[in-house]
């Protein structure tokens, strides 16, 4: 996706990846980045818990605007507490 994500910029639409994966993100440098320590595919938190789905969205969103280095990658302070 990061490499997806370069491409995207240079058309001059601006991106932003959630990932969970640090290690990964880190060696591919998407242009900016937000990570959340969440079980992998589950980026945007727990099935139906619509408060912390739309707060992490927001959060990624607003990266747009405070990622000003490219490569950056901002960590989310949200945990993901216990299992379901």
């Amino acid at each position: 996706m990061g490499l997806l994500a370069r491409q995207v910029e240079e058309g001059g639409i601006p991106t932003v990846a959630m990932t969970s994966a640090l290690d990964i993100t880190s060696l591919v440098k998407p242009p900016r980045s937000v990570f959340l320590d969440f079980p992998l595919g589950r980026q945007t938190g727990k099935p139906f818990d619509r408060e912390l789905q739309l707060s992490i969205v927001k959060a990624a969103l607003r990266a747009l605007e405070t990622i000003i280095e490219p490569g950056g990658i901002l960590q989310l302070p949200y945990e993901w507490g216990e299992p379901w």
